[in-house]
């Protein structure tokens, strides 16, 4: 049987778009649910954007995401290198062929003739093409202009006819190849372009497989007539398709983040994202929406993609997350939360005795994060001093909020042990003594202690805290309560 060899093939001229993520991770899921390769190539010809920077962000995100290749930039194989910059005699070499055979010629045209000529096109209506001036060139004048140092550029002749796309998820797609002018295959400085480089390497590399947006569909013919070209069977393409926001529109900054890294600086769990990409054109069945990754890899086929656009919901993703989130195993999540924890200065991730307070939080906060982010607010009282914050100051005004912090403060001194079931009785005891319903009487309590109306539950917060760093707090909100009071 036929080795499925796959790839993603990025531009490193920027961040990891997360279209391109979901376009990786449907190579991926094919690569892999049928034993074979996924092959990680990094098209960086356009020297003026492509950055050594923008390759490693590209490799960590996809690396964040789980998505593990079998040959690329950092651990070789058999088809390297895996860097179009570093391929170029293959290109040329491939040209050269072209040339020889009459399946391509030199275009001396000045840029400045070609944007005429496109400009006059588009003034009569017609679609801009190139005409072919320098088809008809003889060999005599192509020598006399060589001689002369004039630059040229490498033009493919498209013969006449028609070319079909055999697309796996749109079906057969015909294409006239007059509608296809005779395309650059390599410019004037001597680069190849991206139509001639993909083919050549998807040639060397032997790839049988070619997932990308649809987006790439009017290349296709022209690679097609490449392959053939040059001699090879070419992949089999299936286009996916495009990612739009809320508004139908394709996916951009418009509609919020884009750039994968984003996401996790946000909070988002890698699974949860892989999910949500997965079922972006794809589907398990009618109903499912919670897929773990090993059941994405053992069901995924194309014959369930979509040719219709998927909608990028973030509610959805966020909902997603959050399912997650709760179904993490204990270890996983307090390794999670240390990284943004660490990361925002408020614990050390070696610090044993900060390690167990937060392994004892945990319980008490899963249910509310929707994000991982989320632990931090949850969090940070317990890690670092704090003041009620200035929106929370009002709960402290009045009599009552006054005598309510002042009996606990007083009754809490002597509760022992300090757990929160004896805490939980000294404050309902203090708000019936007052006359006060258990929410109203809790909160000024809540804010001395934590430093916010929100928090995880406080009895149990409280017996975190410990009963000194308690009641320092309520002394701290009784001076507050003077002072809003008067």
């Amino acid at each position: 049987m036929m080795r499925f060899r796959l790839r993603f093939a990025p531009s490193p001229t920027g961040f990891l778009h997360v279209g391109g993520a979901r376009t990786a991770l449907y190579n991926y899921l094919l690569a892999r649910s049928r034993g074979g390769d996924f092959i990680l190539r990094m098209e960086d010809t356009d020297k003026s954007r492509s950055t050594e920077e923008a390759i490693a962000a590209i490799m960590e995100d996809l690396i964040w995401l789980g998505l593990d290749w079998d040959e690329g930039p950092d651990k070789g194989g058999p088809c390297g290198s895996y860097r179009q910059t570093e391929r170029l005699h293959l290109y040329r070499e491939a040209v050269d062929s072209l040339l020889a055979q009459g399946k391509a010629y030199r275009c001396f045209c000045e840029p400045g003739q070609l944007a005429q000529s496109r400009e006059k096109a588009r003034e009569g209506q017609v679609t801009p093409r190139y005409d072919r001036r320098c088809l008809g060139l003889s060999d005599e004048e192509v020598s006399r202009l060589l001689k002369e140092g004039r630059p040229w550029a490498a033009r493919f002749r498209v013969p006449e006819g028609k070319t079909v796309v055999n697309d796996l998820i749109r079906g057969d797609i015909e294409f006239d190849n007059s509608t296809i002018e005779d395309f650059v295959m390599q410019r004037r400085d001597g680069t190849a372009t991206y139509n001639l480089a993909v083919v050549v390497d998807d040639i060397y590399m032997r790839i049988t497989h070619v997932l990308r947006g649809d987006d790439h569909l009017s290349n296709t013919p022209k690679q097609l007539l490449l392959y053939r070209a040059l001699g090879s069977e070419p992949p089999q393409f299936a286009h996916l398709p495009m990612i739009v926001g809320a508004d139908g529109k394709p996916l951009s900054k418009r509609h919020g983040d884009v750039a994968v890294g984003r996401y996790r600086e946000q909070g988002f769990l890698p699974d949860a994202m892989i999910n949500f990409l997965a079922l972006l054109g794809w589907s398990l069945d009618d109903s499912t929406t919670i897929i773990s990754r090993e059941d994405l890899i053992k069901h995924f086929s194309l014959e369930r993609v979509s040719s219709k656009p998927a909608t990028w919901d973030t509610d959805k993703l966020i909902w997603m997350n959050q399912q997650y989130i709760m179904a993490l195993p204990e270890e996983r999540l307090e390794e999670e939360v240390v990284f943004f924890l660490e990361r925002a200065g408020l614990i050390r991730g070696d610090d044993s005795q900060a390690r167990e307070t937060l392994r004892r939080i945990l319980p008490l906060i899963r249910e509310r994060m929707k994000l991982l982010t989320d632990a931090l607010p949850l969090t940070a009282f317990f890690f670092q001093e704090v003041s009620p914050e200035i929106g929370s100051l009002d709960i402290l005004r009045g009599e009552q909020a006054r005598r309510m912090l002042e009996l606990s403060r007083l009754k809490l001194t002597s509760a022992d042990p300090f757990v929160a079931p004896i805490i939980e009785e000294v404050l309902r005891e203090t708000a019936s003594s007052l006359n006060m319903k258990p929410k109203q009487a809790f909160q000024p309590v809540r804010v001395a202690v934590t430093g916010s109306r929100v928090s995880p539950p406080l009895f149990e917060s409280m017996e975190i805290l410990g009963k000194s760093r308690c009641l320092a707090r309520l002394d701290r909100a009784l001076e507050l309560a003077e002072e809003v009071n008067l």
